[in-house]
This record gives structure tokens, C-alpha cells and sequence, in this order.
């Protein structure tokens, strides 16, 4: 009724002052005839068919659905027993139209889909998926136990990066391929250069010693001769120093990866404050994308990059 009335007003207003007044009525019938039929029920058919799908699937799996019956979040445990949660949307011309699938992961998640399809079969792709991932949480699952993992705080399944600790104000940031999960992985060190560059020195005279049939972490051990610091022997608060600058751990989702290079300060920095302090100095010069000038704390030399050239060097941001 509402649109039918909207029309009529429409229909007599025919002075030219009025055309912004039409086009605007134009938009809001154009919006309320969207969202009557955004609003409009499913057929029958729709819920007969899922709720027939959801039995032979096992209601077990169903985590939750809305009250539209579009959206449903399906769980999953691999063979390890991690749990993942599978969100599928269903389109109103479903099953002719494919739904949306989306979940935690490493890669892209690919499934492929007919008329014919059912729930079933997207679950099934989720799960030899799953499987196929299971190598890759293994070795993530290892740094994750036996290391301090720095960053990211609360890693989720879909993440393949890990910034552990070696040291004070060393560690270094991993890279785990999904596909190829004990190969060696893309190793970014970060630190003071006088702790860092033993330690990059070791891995390039060392590499050919990796080997495919031991973990990650083992092989990092042996090719880098070091031990990791792990939860049973370090508290995790012995690496969690302040920016000199700021004075706090955490900026937004960024922690301190500076370091002044004079072996007898080594203050961390977070990248963004130690920028901003050097580029406010009258004394600081630009080389490039390389900033220089004096350490707030010592006076020595102290140098960082721009934020878009660590970017394009896959550093931490």
C-alpha cells in the first residue's frame, strides 16, 4: 500500500520544480521494493529441501543458522581433533545457484558445485581439504607449543606467519607454505645487526643441511645452532620489552622489531615511532628509503626504513 501510494504522489507531480523532489521519491521507492523483496519468504520447497539435507548430513555438524535459513555454520574436526567451522550461504535459487562457502584457512577455499549438489558434498570437500592442511598445522602447531610465539598474539588456523623469539631483542619471522609446510620456510631475522648478522650467517652457510623428513623447528635448531626459548624454560615477559619512544609493548598490532645497533644500548623501538623520531630531527638525512639520525638513548647512529619500503620487503609492519 505504502508503494502505491508513493506512486500516485509520484504521478502528479509534473511541474519542473519538483524533478528533485521525484527523483528522491524515485530512490526510496526503488529502496522499499528491494527490501520487501529481500523480505519475501523462501518457498516450502526451500526448508523441506535443507532440513532433508542437515539429517543426512547429521545434525551434529550444525553449529548455528539463522532465522532467514540462508546461513548456516557447519563444524569440523580434522584427525588431529582441531576443531574448524565451515559458513555456507545459501543463494534463494539454491540448489541451481552454487553457495557461498567460506572458513579459517591457509588457502583458497575451492568447491566445486552442481545443480545436483548437496550440503554433503560441500562438507565432504571441506574435509579432504582439511586433511590435505593437516602437515601444515602440525608444524605451526610445534612452534606454537614449544617457542614464545611474538607475533601474532592469538594466531588463528588461517594464518601461516610466525615472528618467535631467539633471544633478547632477536627473533626472527617465519613464513610457513601451506602446500609445502617442511620445506624451508621464508625466514625474515630481526634485531640489533651485531646479534643478527651471526645468525644470518649461520642459515646461508647451513641451508643445504635442511632436511624435508625432520620438522620445522628441528631443522631451525640444527641450521641456525641454537636453542629456541620455549615456555618451560624462559617467562615470555624476558622478551616483551617497551618502545623507548612510546613506552608501551603493543602499538595497535605492532610490537617493537628496531633495535639501536650499539651493542651497548640495543633499545627496541616500534618501527613507526623510531621513524617519526628520526624524521623530526634537524640533524637526521634521508638516503633513499632509509632514514638516519641519533637514538634517543644513546646518540649513536640509529637508522629505519619507511613504512612502504618494509612493506615491500616483507618485514612487520
Amino acid at each position: 500500500q505504502m508503494i502505491l501510494a508513493v506512486d500516485l504522489f509520484y504521478d502528479v507531480l509534473i511541474d519542473d520544480e519538483w524533478i528533485y523532489v521525484k527523483e528522491t521519491i524515485t530512490t526510496h521507492r526503488c529502496v522499499s521494493r528491494k527490501m520487501m523483496e529481500r523480505r519475501a519468504p523462501l518457498p516450502p520447497q526451500h526448508y523441506s529441501t535443507l532440513i532433508s539435507e542437515l539429517e543426512s548430513l547429521g545434525w551434529d555438524k550444525l553449529l548455528s543458522i539463522d532465522t532467514q535459513f540462508s546461513t548456516l555454520k557447519l563444524r569440523a574436526n580434522d584427525r588431529s581433533g582441531r576443531l574448524h567451522v565451515l559458513t555456507v550461504h545459501l543463494k534463494p535459487k539454491y540448489p541451481t545457484e552454487a553457495p557461498e562457502c567460506s572458513a579459517d584457512l591457509p588457502v583458497p577455499l575451492i568447491i566445486t558445485w552442481t545443480p545436483q549438489s548437496i550440503l554433503a558434498s560441500i562438507y565432504n570437500q571441506f574435509l579432504a581439504l582439511l586433511e590435505s592442511l593437516e602437515e601444515f598445522w602440525a608444524v605451526l602447531d610445534e612452534i606454537d607449543e614449544r617457542t614464545w610465539v611474538l607475533e601474532p598474539e592469538k594466531p588463528t588456523r588461517g594464518e601461516t606467519a610466525r615472528r618467535i623469539a631467539i633471544g633478547n631483542n632477536v627473533s626472527m619471522k617465519l613464513n610457513v607454505d601451506p602446500q609445502h609446510p617442511r620445506m624451508l620456510p621464508e625466514c625474515l631475522l630481526l634485531g640489533a645487526e651485531h646479534l643478527v648478522t651471526p645468525l644470518r650467517n649461520k642459515l646461508n652457510a647451513n641451508m643445504h643441511l635442511w632436511n624435508p623428513e625432520s620438522s620445522v623447528l628441528q631443522n631451525m635448531k640444527e641450521v641456525l645452532e641454537i636453542e629456541f626459548p620455549s615456555p618451560t624454560t624462559h617467562e615470555k615477559s624476558s622478551f616483551l620489552a617497551e618502545c623507548g619512544i612510546c613506552y608501551s609493548y603493543r602499538l595497535e598490532s605492532a610490537i617493537p622489531d628496531q633495535v639501536c645497533n650499539d651493542p651497548r644500548c640495543g633499545q627496541p623501538f616500534h618501527q613507526e615511532c623510531l621513524y617519526e623520531w628520526l624524521r623530526g630531527l634537524p640533524s637526521s638525512r634521508q638516503s633513499f628509503s632509509m632514514v638516519f639520525g641519533e637514538c634517543p638513548y644513546c646518540s649513536k647512529v640509529c637508522y629505519t626504513l619507511q613504512a612502504h619500503a618494509r612493506a615491500l620487503l616483507g618485514a612487520p609492519l
